[in-house]
């Protein structure tokens, strides 16, 4: 029995997540802005199986509840083992590239606010010498395209700053893992066109952070085939690549 605490919980991904670990009797601990459907989640995670099931309303980007929220779910679940960060957004590229102050909040969100967080995560977990922290970043982060370089850039940040913590408290007992989801069918994608072998259910993605988080960290490409497809992407000579329509 772990006790798991998912920021960004009403995201598809994460609440998937949280269904398979109430599942198998976790605890669980939601956070995220929307108070009406945090407690719908954790009434239908009672249902499923939770060993307990609490949550607060959160906002990833007021930095100084961060430490706060920690306690607040070591305190209801009797301690922290799990962390998943899933917060963030899907951001407009058209309009950051024309407004500076949207363009200066996408990366706040799916980037600093990311950071901060985890460093409290990781200190509190090598303080107590174990843990798992998963992050959900994105395989836009492994190449800047034109299409969404914004939110590539944030995810790029996240992917090098989990790297780092990894390598920092593999040592400590605490793992770290990175996520990269391809495109998931999800209601941040909803207005994008949808089908084919390339887009995954939320499900599935979940079912491989949940597995992940049991090991001992590293680079997840979910599902694996984007681990061959970002290669491709990584090696295309930028002679070439800045004539693509990507």
């Amino acid at each position: 029995m772990k006790k798991i605490l998912i920021v960004g919980a009403t995201s598809a991904i994460a609440e998937a997540c949280a269904r398979q670990w109430a599942a198998r009797g976790d605890k669980v601990f939601l956070a995220a802005r929307n108070e009406g459907q945090l407690q719908s989640i954790v009434a239908d995670l009672s249902t499923r199986g939770a060993r307990s099931a609490g949550s607060q309303v959160f906002d990833a980007n007021q930095f100084d509840q961060h430490a706060a929220l920690l306690d607040a779910a070591a305190a209801h679940m009797g301690g922290l083992d799990t962390v998943l960060i899933a917060h963030g957004t899907l951001s407009d590229q058209a309009r950051a590239q024309g407004d500076v102050d949207y363009m200066l909040r996408e990366v706040g969100t799916n980037g600093l606010s990311v950071a901060a967080l985890l460093t409290h995560v990781a200190n509190r977990f090598e303080q107590q010498g174990h843990g798992a922290i998963a992050v959900i970043s994105s395989v836009a982060g492994d190449r800047g395209r034109q299409s969404n370089y914004v939110y590539g850039a944030a995810k790029s940040f996240v992917s090098e700053f989990t790297s780092g913590l990894r390598q920092r408290l593999a040592p400590k007992g605490v793992s770290v893992i990175t996520i990269k989801p391809g495109f998931v069918d999800t209601p941040m994608t909803a207005h994008l066109p949808k089908g084919g072998p390339l887009w995954a259910q939320p499900g599935k993605v979940a079912a491989e952070i949940v597995k992940a988080a049991d090991g001992r960290g590293g680079v997840i490409y979910t599902p694996g085939f984007w681990r061959l497809i970002m290669f491709v992407i990584r090696h295309i000579p930028e002679t070439i690549f800045t004539k693509l329509k990507l």
